[in-house]
């Protein structure tokens, strides 16, 4: 059975730091490009960051450069999503993609 189980998620104030992991099950996750997104209240989906299967092209969007790193670990196929200097802005449910398969999501909330 596939499955895309997200954690790490909590929170966090200003300013802070947290990593989301992204545990990959039933499918070759060394393959797959990789991507995180997320979703604010009220908001639509936002694409965040991607991997390629071997881990060295990484994209991001602009308002996480310097701030965000992606980075996978094929062999235990895991996703991470080291984030640091939160803002408020940050505040979603984070979720992992893997071609047509999606997590459930951690949430993540930046306030003081």
């Amino acid at each position: 059975q596939v499955r895309l189980v997200e954690s790490g998620g909590g929170l966090v104030q200003p300013g802070g730091s947290l990593r989301l992991s992204c545990k990959g099950f039933g499918f070759s996750f060394e393959n797959y490009w990789m991507t995180w997104v997320r979703q604010a209240p009220g908001k639509g989906l936002e694409w965040v960051s991607q991997i390629n299967p071997g881990g060295d092209v990484l994209n991001y969007v602009d308002s996480v450069k310097g701030r965000f790193t992606i980075a996978r670990d094929n062999a235990e196929k895991i996703l991470y999503l080291h984030m640091n200097s939160l803002k408020p802005e940050d505040t979603a449910m984070y979720s992992c993609n893997a071609g047509v398969f999606w997590g459930q999501g951690t949430q993540v909330t930046v306030s003081s």
